[in-house]
């Protein structure tokens, strides 16, 4: 098999985020989701290539969940889905996919496990609202369902809910091939390594490879993460990669 073949036989499953809500965008709700979700998604081998941060404007909603559904494998909503006017997303989707909605049995059995008859008023019954032909996603915390319809997931804001919601959607997922992943703390600044590692980058086509900054307690470093699907191709560039830091590292000394 050439390389090419064993590059396309990888099973690569994307994945976006549309996150909801008007608060996300004016500061006073500070998203603790995109990089839960990106984390869970990365373990289980699916490639999360992009996020989306939309206000509770149902055309904006149901726009950029049309252009990420279409794109990707699957895409995971977070926020509006609660009992106030604002929360809008139920009704979003279902102008999105073009189907109706309405209070959804099951979803009214759910809230009923947590609520009294006479606490199911409408406000909670917002709640049960569940655009036609999507299965629920169970909430253990508090009882009010996520749903699915399509290639498309709604899940709650709050965090801890959200992440029981993924917990219950993880498992049915179409996963791909996982990305692996090696790190190199180079002892160097950004701006020492950055043209010998261009260099290696343009001969390992089929690896990610990035330099991320930081500052660590002898001064400036930098982080080399390099990301492959192929073993062996990680393994080779993580070889170049150290022997560029260690050769950078004695030229840097003999200068001085």
């Amino acid at each position: 098999m050439s390389a090419n073949e064993a590059s396309s036989s990888a099973t690569i499953v994307t994945a976006a985020i549309l996150v909801i809500g008007d608060e996300i965008l004016s500061g006073r709700t500070k998203d603790k989701n995109i990089g839960y979700i990106a984390e869970y998604l990365t373990n289980i081998g699916v490639d999360l290539r992009e996020v989306r941060v939309v206000p509770d404007v149902a055309e904006e909603i149901v726009a950029a969940l049309n252009a990420l559904r279409h794109r990707y494998s699957d895409v995971f909503t977070t926020g509006g889905i609660g009992p106030t006017h604002d929360d809008i997303t139920a009704d979003a989707v279902a102008a999105a996919f073009g189907v109706t909605i309405d209070h959804d049995p099951r979803a009214v059995a759910m809230l009923s496990e947590r609520f009294s008859p006479a606490e199911l008023n409408e406000a909670r019954m917002r709640m049960a609202r569940i655009p036609a032909g999507a299965d629920l996603v169970a909430n253990a915390i508090s009882k009010a369902p996520g749903f699915h319809i399509g290639n498309v997931y709604v899940m709650a804001g709050v965090p801890a809910i959200m992440q029981s919601m993924l917990d219950v959607i993880g498992p049915t997922l179409r996963t791909g091939s996982r990305m692996l992943s090696d790190t190199v703390q180079a002892g160097l600044r950004e701006g020492d390594i950055g043209g010998p590692l261009a260099e290696i980058a343009k001969g390992h086509p089929e690896v990610s490879i990035g330099s991320y900054p930081f500052w660590s307690e002898t001064g400036p470093d930098t982080n080399i993460v390099v990301r492959s699907r192929d073993a062996g191709k990680l393994l080779a560039a993580m070889a170049a990669v150290k022997a560029m830091v260690a050769f950078e590292k004695q030229r840097l000394i003999v200068s001085k």
